[in-house]
This record gives C-alpha cells, structure tokens and sequence, in this order.
C-alpha cells in the first residue's frame, strides 16, 4: 500500500529534528491541516534534497526502461508481454519481499532460494509419494520453512554469529539435504493442477476487474480510517485532495493494465485473457505484510530495530525476538516463492532457488530498500523486482545474451546501492546541520 507524498514510511527512525519541525508546521497551521496540497509538495522536494528518496530512483529507472525498450523493440508493450512481465516478475518479487524484513534489520539471508527450494522439494515427496493432500502438504513446507527461519534467527539474536556467515552455511547445507531427498538427478513433475495454474494460468475477466474494485476500495478505506482516527484524537489530517489522488491514481493505472490482460492475447485459436492468477496471490501478500510492518508494534519495532538496536533496546523492545520473528518471516515467504518458481518450470529440482537469492537481494535494493536498514517498504522490493525482470524481459526481446543482462542487473544494482550510501550520508549531514 503506497504512502501519500510527505508521509514518513518509518517512523520509528524519525529524527529530533524532523518532529520539531512537524510541531512547528502544525503550530502554524491551526486549520486541522498539515498544509496545502503545494506546502506538502514542498516538503516532500524538501525531504528528498534532505536524502530521502525512497522509491523515487527506482520510480524513475522504471519509467527510463519502459520507453528506451518500447522505443527498441515493437514487442515490448503488448498484451502478451505485459502478461509474460507480470508472471516472470511473480517468483522474484515474493522473495524480495522476503528479504525485505531481514534487510530493514541490516541483516541478510543468503539461503533463502534454497530454503524455498528444500521446502519444495518436501512438498513434492509428500504430494507424489505419500500421496497427501497438496494443502496439507503446502502447510507442512511452510512449517518446515519458518524453522528454518527460526534455526538461523536464533544463531542470529542468541548466539551471535553474523547473519552473512550462518545463511551462507545453510545456502550450502541446504543443497545438500536437496540432493539427498531428490537424488543427484532429481526432478519431480508437480501433478497438482492447482499449483501449476498460479503461474500458467489466468482468473476469469470478471475477477480481475473485482480485484482492482478491492484495490481500490482498501485503499479509500484505509485512507479514511487514518483520517478519522486522526481527527478524533485532534492531529493534523492532509487534504482529501491527496487521497482523491491516490485512489485516481490507483483506478486508471490499474484499470488500464486490467483492461489490457482483458483483451485476447493468444496467438492461436485457444483465446487467453484476463489477469494471471499469480498477480492477486502476490498482491495480497504484499498488503498483508505492508499493513504488519506499517500498522502493528510489530512493524513500529522492527523499523526501531533497524534504525538503532541498541536505542531500540533501551526502549524495551526485545530486540532478540523481533530478529527471529523477521528471518522466520523471510524463510516464510521464501516458501512462497518457491512455489511460484515451480509452479512455472512444473517441476522441482534438487537445484532449485540456488541462483535467484542474490537476485532477490539486488531487487529489495534496487527498489530503494537501505541496507544499513530501518529504511525500506515491500513495495519497494515489489517495484525493484518488476524493474529487474524488465531489464531481463527487455534485452531478452533484442535478443542480447545472458552475459549482457547479467552486466546491466549489476550496474544497475551498484547504481542503486551507491545512490541508498550518498542518500544515507546525506540524510544525515543534513540532520545534524538542523540539530
């Protein structure tokens, strides 16, 4: 769920300096506003020359990269392809989302690929072998990943080792019990229909148009709730104009990408339209963890966290807890994208998610997410994602070679980290310069 411009994403990590100034412009407005829709785009201009860019680098890689390649190559803005963009962007993204809680700690997880890909291969024995429900069988990997999640979380907080060093023993570790399980040339066919829809898939064109009616409906809910919880405890409320902005926003952009996929994109007589299955389950995800990170003590803590531990601590959070709760979300969600990662290929491998973990990395940061942490939002790492498969999507469609993707993705990732340090730096200069 995005923020109205001007709002704070964290706000555990706001300084002394940006609450005396928040005071300030509430004294000097006693209308009940913060200001008018200009003084809030000034502030947001002011915030971002302060070094809090957020998603604006990554809003605006996105927006370079659509027209450079719809320029290049005729195939890049059609139905077809917005669709293929969509599914391709499914696997990627949860995993980034994953990421994202243990990144906002300043902490990593390198097993993640194949924590999702042992959870898989789990699934796939107790499907095809022990003949178990697949719900039951899905329940069961989601377990087993959040243990895992637990196991690193707990050498993590308790013992003390780096997060670097113990998720990098389980990416190999966990390899290994892949292989055991499934055999040096372990390749299972997923035999559940329902598993190989979510990405081959597409709902019905009704459904698609009822998910966007949802999308914008909790996002007009929502902003009225804030409002009118603010009101009755007498704080400052934005202009409704900026709500009636964003929900707008929301309904055309939306609308225009629904009655896209609406349209038949097949190239054969089979018809194929209506929005891919894997964009709601993703979608919903990404809600639910945006509404945990910004409306729970959960999420208030775990921003606390990663802004300053040992602040955090002093203030009575179990810094210990909040660090286990994150990586057992991650593998959690790891899972997640492990399951999308098979329900595309149909199969599982006892190779699985060994190559997209550092991918998911580069898309949490390329979408603004810091890792020095405390900043960051999951959609952030959902924008980070799109825009990487974009870059895959794209030179694949000018028919330039691995080699070459893999050189833009890190550029792009080393441009993206470079610009999170200098904003750092800059936040902070700029900081003490108020104090």
């Amino acid at each position: 769920m995005s923020t109205e411009p001007g709002h704070s994403s964290n706000p555990s990590t706001n300084t002394a300096a940006a609450t005396a100034t928040a005071a300030a412009q509430h004294t000097s407005i006693p209308t009940g506003h913060e200001g008018s829709v200009r003084d809030q785009f000034d502030a947001y201009l002011q915030r971002v020359r302060g070094g809090e860019m957020g998603m604006l680098p990554a809003l605006a890689a996105l927006v370079i990269i659509t027209l450079v390649f719809w320029i290049a190559t005729p195939f890049f803005i059609t139905k077809l392809n917005i669709a293929n963009l969509l599914t391709q962007t499914g696997a990627l993204m949860m995993l980034a989302m994953a990421l994202t809680f243990v990144i906002l700690l300043a902490e990593i997880d390198l097993s993640a690929g194949v924590t999702g890909g042992l959870s898989m291969a789990i699934f796939i024995l107790l499907t095809n072998k022990s003949s178990l429900p697949w719900v039951v069988a899905l329940l069961v990997a989601l377990v087993c990943a959040a243990s895992i999640g637990l196991f690193i979380g707990f050498f993590v907080a308790k013992v003390g080792i780096p997060s670097f060093v113990i998720t990098l023993g389980l990416f190999l570790g966990l390899q290994g019990l892949n292989l055991v399980l499934l055999g040096n040339a372990g390749a299972y066919r997923i035999q559940t229909p329902a598993i190989v829809a979510i990405m081959n898939k597409s709902m019905p064109v009704w459904a698609g148009w009822l998910m966007l009616l949802i999308m914008v409906g909790l996002s007009l809910g929502t902003g009225m709730y804030d409002r009118a919880r603010r009101a009755a405890a007498g704080m400052a409320v934005r202009p409704m104009s900026l709500l009636w902005a964003r929900v707008g926003a929301l309904a055309i952009g939306g609308g225009l990408i629904v009655w896209l996929l609406s349209l038949n994109r097949s190239t054969s007589s089979v018809e194929i339209k209506g929005v891919p299955i894997v964009v709601p389950l993703a979608l919903t995800v990404m809600w639910v963890g945006t509404m945990m990170l910004d409306r729970t003590r959960f999420g208030l803590h775990l921003y606390a966290v990663g802004g300053n531990p040992e602040a955090a601590r002093r203030a009575g959070i179990n810094v210990a807890r909040i660090r286990i709760a994150a990586f057992m979300i991650c593998s959690s969600l790891a899972c997640l994208s492990g399951l999308f990662s098979a329900s595309q290929t149909g199969t599982v491998e006892s190779s699985a998610g060994r190559d997209i973990v550092l991918s998911g990395v580069a898309a949490a940061v390329v979408g603004g997410v810091s890792l020095f942490g405390g900043r960051g939002r999951l959609v952030q790492a959902a924008i980070g994602a799109l825009l990487i498969s974009m870059i895959t999507n794209g030179l694949g469609l000018l028919g330039q070679s691995a080699g070459i993707t893999l050189l833009v993705t890190g550029g792009v990732l080393i441009l993206a980290a470079t610009v999170d340090a200098l904003s750092r730096r800059r936040s902070g200069s700029t900081s003490l310069a108020r104090g």
